[in-house]
């Protein structure tokens, strides 16, 4: 009867490792799949950032998944979830869609926004990749008149821009 005791409690400690496991991916938002890139802490950190020559982006999505033959990108967002999307957030997405379809040959069917309490599957139609072209032509002929333009009045968001050292508006 002894010799069971250390194999159950080996598989009750492995049950509950599953468990645990699952139960983080869930919150993540990371689909069913294989995690081959992650930009959140060091694991399987992408080496570099995703660029297109052709649309002159780079960006680096938060995960990247293999579901089957498709890669999906994951954006996780700290912030409880808006009644739907944001459409800045929709856009990011869509460009590492577009992104991991310049990179890797295949475009992905979706993308994955995550928000602390819920997760949207987002199509990646013709009509979402126009859309993010059109607001990067949009955003270099901004550029190129002179600078960008603030679109809030918040200073901290000011700080974190990219955009910050163009725009005549910035706050901080």
């Amino acid at each position: 009867m002894r010799s069971y005791i250390p194999s159950l409690l080996l598989l009750l400690l492995a049950a509950a490792l599953f468990w645990l496991a699952r139960r983080t991916r869930a919150r993540t938002g990371v689909p069913p799949g294989r995690v081959i890139a992650a930009d959140v802490g060091a694991w399987q950190r992408l080496d570099r950032p995703l660029f297109s020559r052709r649309h002159q982006l780079t960006g680096r999505p938060d995960y990247i998944v293999a579901d089957g033959p498709d890669l999906i990108p994951v954006e996780v967002k700290s912030g409880p979830a808006p009644n739907r999307p944001y459409a800045s957030h929709v856009l990011q997405l869509a460009a590492y869609c577009l992104l991991v379809a310049e990179t890797s040959g295949r475009r992905p069917p979706y993308g994955i926004l995550h928000y602390a309490d819920r997760t949207f599957e987002i199509p990646y139609t013709r009509e979402l990749e126009e859309e993010v072209l059109a607001t990067l032509e949009a955003m270099r002929e901004a550029l190129a008149r002179g600078g960008a333009s603030r679109n809030h009045d918040n200073p901290r968001r000011c700080a974190a821009c990219g955009y910050r050292e163009y725009c005549e508006q910035a706050l901080v």
